[in-house]
């Protein structure tokens, strides 16, 4: 079992950047292949991008790559996602995920273990 606490999110002016944590309970956090999933507002929760255990795997939406970046730190038991050049259609609630398995996957069902999410708003 481990619980995701998201933090970071706020308004920003489109072109700008943010910074968002996941605090993870739990000794096993490092098995763990962490994820950032979005949903806006009428839309489906898509994928953002996810790292494997190591962080020596990663995985990216094609609508933000080269504008997020996911890191984590297992000491810390703490997974990032760093958002620059944010533009008004990112807007939406950040989810983090957390999945037992090696595997770097995409889609919502393969996760077992959300966040309440944290709003991130980019002004146009």
């Amino acid at each position: 079992q481990v619980q995701l606490v998201e933090s970071g999110g706020g308004l920003v002016q489109a072109g700008g950047s943010l910074r968002l944590s996941c605090a993870a309970s739990g000794r096993t956090f490092s098995s763990y292949t962490m994820g950032w999933f979005r949903q806006a507002p009428g839309k489906e929760r898509e994928f953002v991008a996810a790292m494997n255990w190591s962080g020596g795997s990663t995985d990216y939406a094609d609508s933000v790559k080269g504008r997020f970046t996911i890191s984590r730190n297992n000491a810390a038991n703490t997974v990032y996602l760093q958002m620059n050049s944010l533009k008004p259609e990112d807007t939406a609630v950040y989810y983090c995920a957390a999945r037992v398995g090696l595997r770097v996957l995409s889609g919502v069902d393969e996760y077992d273990y959300w966040g309440q999410g944290t709003q991130v708003t980019v002004s146009s």
